[in-house]
């Protein structure tokens, strides 16, 4: 999902992003750990994912 998507989001739909991102990013370390993971560049676009919704939620939070 792209930032502008993210910005038409209010707070608590974010925070449900967030926790389906993170839900998900645990998924994939459990699957890496077992070796049942098969595109691991999924992990670096969860990451990647979290960080831009924390961005968000971060400006959210300061007003702008």
């Amino acid at each position: 999902m792209s930032a502008n998507d993210l910005r038409q989001k209010n707070e608590s739909e974010l925070n449900e992003h967030l926790l389906g991102l993170l839900r998900e990013q645990f998924e994939n370390r459990m699957k890496l750990a077992t070796g049942q993971l098969g595109q691991s560049h999924v992990m670096k676009k969860t990451r990647r994912e979290i960080a831009r919704t924390k961005t968000i939620l971060a400006e959210i939070k300061q007003g702008n």
